[in-house]
């Protein structure tokens, strides 16, 4: 069944090569993103990503201009981390107050555009939910995109982003931690926007934490921790989208659950003694 729906339907195919995708940056950039000990920062963005989403939507009722609210949603995301950024360095004992203040703001614009266009619909449901049939085409092809840009990026600057993650005052001294980190948090931007059409907004944070904390359990090299996160999360995602296609129901949630239980049995595998040296 799910074979000859992946063959007669477009939307299918669309949706399993997102989430293929999303399977392969998330737990890639989240592995950065917990050994820096910024996890919040990914509850921050996709909060304010919900905010564009919810803009694109408005402007789209009100104009009758259709417009693609993952569109808004990079936009707002990347405006969002550049505040963060910028917020860090003004609160500088303070840095971890400028995520709430995002996360508030993200929160307040979803709610007042979300009743500017008449509130709450279908479309919106998957946004927050995740949702298999709601994939484009276009939607397919500005996540490849985003898949594209977040890997030759990590690949070309991975370097420079291991040293800021494990030596951040050495980096400052070399330079480098100013661009590393600007470079940085736009690509967490990014990867969160393309991972809400499968995952759900309120549930996209989850895939970039929860492999990666499965995978640390498990793993006691950087190279190694980032490969097992990578096979975890592309497990919790397939899993969760077939599950959500013969359940006929909205995937983030069984993404997120299968990703649960993967930590979980990485609890136990660690508990009798198993460890991945290489």
């Amino acid at each position: 069944m799910l074979i000859d729906a992946l063959q007669n339907y477009e939307f299918m195919r669309y949706s399993f090569i997102s989430g293929i995708i999303v399977g392969l940056i998330a737990p890639l950039l989240g592995t950065f993103i917990v050994v820096r000990r910024l996890s919040l920062i990914a509850d921050a963005l996709s909060h304010i990503s919900l905010g564009g989403i919810t803009f694109g939507v408005y402007i789209t009722s009100i104009t009758g201009f259709l417009i693609n609210p993952l569109i808004t949603a990079v936009l707002f995301s990347i405006v969002g981390a550049l505040s963060i950024e910028k917020m860090r360095t003004v609160y500088k004992h303070f840095s971890e107050i400028s995520i709430p203040i995002i996360m508030s703001l993200g929160i307040a614009l979803s709610v007042v555009f979300l009743s500017l266009s008449n509130g709450f619909n279908q479309d919106l449901f998957g946004y927050l939910f995740g949702s298999i049939s709601a994939v484009t085409r276009n939607d397919l092809i500005l996540i490849s995109i985003i898949g594209v840009i977040v890997v030759s990026f990590v690949v070309l600057l991975y370097k420079e982003m291991f040293l800021l993650s494990f030596d951040e005052e050495y980096s400052e001294v070399m330079k480098i931690s100013g661009v590393i980190h600007f470079i940085f948090i736009v690509l967490v931007a990014l990867v969160i926007s393309a991972s809400m059409r499968i995952v759900g907004t309120l549930l996209v944070s989850a895939m970039m934490t929860l492999p990666v904390a499965a995978a640390m359990r498990i793993t006691s090299s950087f190279k190694t921790l980032i490969l097992v996160s990578i096979i975890f999360g592309e497990i919790s995602v397939l899993i969760g989208l077939v599950i959500g296609f013969y359940l006929d129901i909205a995937p983030g949630g069984m993404i997120v659950l299968v990703a649960i239980f993967i930590l979980a049995m990485t609890f136990v595998v660690n508990r009798i003694g198993v460890k991945m040296n290489a």
